[in-house]
């Protein structure tokens, strides 16, 4: 129960951003090292996720995979 709600939480924690991106059409206030590190990040757990066999995580970072590359 508690990996499912970190993974429901990691999964959904960029949304209030990439909406505010879609609402105003300014990326000025994103940092570009946080963006890259997070998409390390995600892309690293995935792997993990893939060599474990662990379903919980290769489909939470899937999903942000897609998410932090824009669709």
């Amino acid at each position: 129960m508690v990996g499912s709600l970190a993974a429901l939480a990691t999964t959904t924690s960029f949304v209030p951003q990439a909406w505010k991106v879609i609402r105003t059409r300014d990326t000025a206030a994103l940092s570009a090292g946080m963006y890259a590190l997070r998409t390390l990040a995600i892309l690293l757990w995935l792997i993990y996720g893939l060599l474990l066999g662990q379903w919980p995580l290769i489909v939470t970072n899937s999903i942000e995979s897609m998410q932090s590359r824009g669709g």
